[in-house]
């Protein structure tokens, strides 16, 4: 009548009642192994714990036991989070890095001959967005930029077809772009986009931001000047740099390139003779 009531089949309840004393006989085995468990700060599997209880507790237990008493106990294994850059680089073995060709030569006479690139966070309203740029280091002008909400390769890939789109493929050839080693600039995609333009790539030594000083440099004064964390939006967010890049190139004169705009002084560089 109770299995009727409870909508339990007969055989169902009494599989029940041959197991119902099981935790408790488990009860001591769990007490040792939630032992060692917290001594290893919730972080270890039961690989560790048999181990541990072989080596500490002198117990040998079989790892289906531990699974199932970690299981019905709630002991749940931390895992350490997979750092996203080495699994986007563990997805090939294609990645590889290029010398260090401008050697911090930063001083250019002629533009569009060597660039910069490198991404930065943008921080806003609780969000993060990603700013991607590519700066001629004669000029100091930025001919190419793109913001995104993710880090993905279609942020170096959008920067790449704008520095197409602003920059005749002609004038491209030969020139040089200089990056860090980020897994963006390593990927087979973006070696490729830059093989195809006849471009020379060259990359930072390893965990050293001097060797691209002048990206850095800008992206310190860009943050200095910009509002972009009042944004509320990202597309508000997305205007405001356009905007704020846009002064920069045109508006902003600077003391070291002879108090012109780095567009002004992109034309005068241009038009005198070397």
């Amino acid at each position: 009548m109770l299995c009727d009531i409870a909508n339990v089949s007969r055989s169902g309840y009494y599989r029940w009642l041959a197991h119902a004393n099981e935790p408790r006989k488990d009860y001591r085995d769990y007490l040792l192994i939630k032992e060692i468990f917290e001594k290893g700060k919730s972080k270890l599997g039961w690989r560790t714990i048999q181990m541990r209880l072989k080596r500490d507790k002198g117990v040998v237990m079989n790892h289906k036991k531990i699974q199932r008493i970690k299981n019905h106990y709630g002991l749940c294994t931390k895992i350490r989070k997979v750092n996203p850059y080495k699994a986007i680089m563990k997805k090939t073995q294609e990645h590889r890095t290029f010398s260090n060709v401008l050697n911090r030569e930063f001083t250019q006479a002629a533009p569009y001959r060597v660039f910069g690139t490198d991404i930065t966070y943008l921080p806003f309203n609780r969000h993060m967005a990603y700013l991607s740029t590519v700066k001629d280091f004669a000029s100091g002008e930025i001919v190419a930029w793109e913001v995104s909400r993710h880090l993905t390769m279609n942020i170096v890939v959008n920067t790449i077809d704008c520095l197409k789109n602003t920059v005749d493929a002609a004038t491209l050839a030969d020139s040089l772009i200089h990056s860090d080693q980020g897994v963006h600039y390593t990927n087979p995609e973006y070696i490729r986009m830059i093989k195809e333009l006849n471009m020379v790539q060259s990359m930072s030594r390893k965990g050293i931001c001097l060797d691209n000083a002048p990206t850095e440099s800008f992206f310190g004064h860009f943050k200095d000047d910009s509002d972009y964390q009042d944004c509320k939006t990202f597309e508000e967010l997305k205007e405001l740099v356009n905007k704020d890049i846009q002064y920069y190139n045109h508006e902003r004169p600077q003391w070291n390139l002879k108090k012109m705009t780095p567009v002004e002084y992109r034309n005068h560089l241009l038009t005198t003779p070397q």
